[in-house]
């Protein structure tokens, strides 16, 4: 109707209800839920399902693999999807033999609902789910249980009748004339008084006025800052390209670390090298190649400078502090930073290449373990998640080392947030610092993804206006408690 007027969708509503109230159209609404394929859906429809590439490949060996080959063949991630669903639908079998465990194709299936749908949506672009056969609406329920396979929007259509009074209505009364708005104009010519005022109707839909906002995720950033502060501490800021020398290297990390390789760090081809800081180069050298008096053996390895001016990407905010640590030797020190770091992950629903981390120190005379465990229950606690746990971990330059758990009530699930611990001799005294250190550092998107109640990380980088929009200003103040 909008569109053969000539006039824009919001002023055709108001009219639309300035008749209805009127009693001169009937309108009609209906809803519809429309389907579409979401980003693993895209990728399933143009090559397989995880679980039909997996019984291709048992067909084409005879029936039979040993789980090891096929993990190997179909990678991690598609070999544990692959094996759940196959499973599930009766389609094969684990086995224990002599060299091992293996896989068996119990029956290889036609073409499947599901398939079926994924190939239509493909396509055609979109379905309606209510114009579905049975079969199919089963499909995208199934299909539905995954993670971004399918996506679903609901579709509101309104649709205008015109009643038998409208119809019955005469000429004269339909040329009637009436005015929304009194001018100056009309107050000079006297024309105010041949004219017919509109009631205003205080009901009238209208288009959404979306106010400006910070991002969500920009949001949850200020607050933790915030929160920081209040809690006495400095924040601090590093380079995105760093040294592996301040990444890795003055963390006690071996330089034949599995982090270091190319499958998990970036490493920039121009420049490659940067320059060390030589007043900790040979402490740093000796720490790792003997343990440099700290009391360790070190990694008893001949270490390379060439390795630690290699220039990456930072990994973690880790290499931020301890840059700000080694210019800061003496106490006290109580910094903070959120900023991004970079790792070569695959993105999927859990994972970035480019994400944010949240990393604090706490150096002090006197400082324990004890008072990092009461730092981090008292941050969390005002971010809302008061039922705190702690247990034991490993990590390469915290000793003791610790991992920090909330317990989310809405979802009655512990989710693991942070690593934590005391930074080890070998990471303090070549940089010349003589007390404890606290540290603790965790992923920003993992603490966003339980206040905002999502399933997936990908949702904070798609700028989908519709979600943005309907996160309220102040939902993270009452999500914690603050209001």
């Amino acid at each position: 109707m909008a569109e053969k007027i000539g006039k824009d969708v919001g002023s055709v509503a108001k009219s639309v209800e300035w008749l209805r109230s009127k009693n001169l159209v009937e309108v009609h609404e209906i809803i519809k839920h429309r389907i579409e394929l979401g980003e693993e859906g895209r990728e399933y429809a143009y090559s397989k399902l995880p679980e039909r590439k997996l019984v291709d490949l048992l067909k084409e060996s005879g029936g039979s693999m040993r789980m090891e080959d096929v993990n190997k063949i179909l990678g991690e991630r598609y070999f544990q999807i692959s094996l759940m669903w196959a499973k599930k639908n009766g389609w094969v079998k684990i086995e224990v033999g002599e060299n091992g465990k293996h896989i068996v194709l119990i029956k290889y299936p036609e073409e499947t609902v599901e398939e079926k749908l994924l190939k239509i949506l493909k396509d055609e672009g979109y379905l309606y789910y209510e114009e579905l056969s049975d079969d199919l609406k089963k499909a995208v329920e199934n299909l539905s249980k995954r993670q971004s396979v399918i996506k679903s929007f609901e579709v509101r259509k309104h649709f205008v009748k015109l009643t038998s009074r409208a119809l019955e209505i005469s000429e004269e009364e339909l040329q009637t004339t009436e005015v929304t708005k009194l001018t100056q104009e009309m107050l000079i010519a006297g024309s105010w008084r041949k004219v017919k005022f509109s009631r205003f109707d205080i009901r009238a839909p209208t288009r959404p006025a979306y106010i400006v906002k910070r991002h969500p995720l920009e949001r949850l950033i200020k607050l933790i800052k915030e929160i920081f502060v209040e809690m006495g501490f400095e924040e601090i800021r590093g380079p995105i390209v760093e040294l592996a020398f301040w990444n890795f290297d003055a963390l006690f990390q071996p330089q034949d670390h599995p982090a270091r390789d190319m499958h998990d760090t970036f490493y920039l081809l121009e420049p490659s090298r940067g320059v060390l800081p030589e007043a900790f180069v040979e402490n740093v050298k000796e720490a790792h190649e003997t343990g440099g008096g700290t009391g360790s053996l070190g990694w008893r390895y001949k270490w390379s400078r060439e390795e630690a001016e290699k220039l990456i990407l930072r990994t973690h905010t880790t290499a931020t502090t301890i840059r700000y640590l080694a210019e800061n030797p003496n106490p006290p020190v109580k910094v903070f930073s959120v900023d991004r770091i970079y790792r070569n992950e695959k993105v999927d629903w859990k994972h970035l290449a480019e994400f944010h981390q949240i990393e604090g120190i706490i150096m002090d005379r006197n400082v324990s373990f004890r008072d990092l465990l009461g730092v981090i229950k008292e941050f969390y606690s005002r971010l809302g998640l008061k039922n705190i746990r702690f247990r034991p971990s490993y990590f390469p330059y915290t000793e003791p080392s610790a991992e920090a758990l909330v317990y989310l009530e809405d979802k009655k699930v512990w989710l693991e947030l942070i690593g934590m611990g005391i930074f080890r001799p070998e990471v303090t005294r070549p940089l010349g610092v003589k007390y404890p250190v606290l540290a603790w550092g965790g992923g920003l998107e993992r603490l966003a993804l339980a206040l905002y109640n999502l399933e997936d990380i990908r949702m904070f980088y798609v700028n989908d206006l519709r979600w943005i929009h309907s996160i309220p200003t102040i939902y993270l103040e009452k999500k914690i408690g603050l209001i």
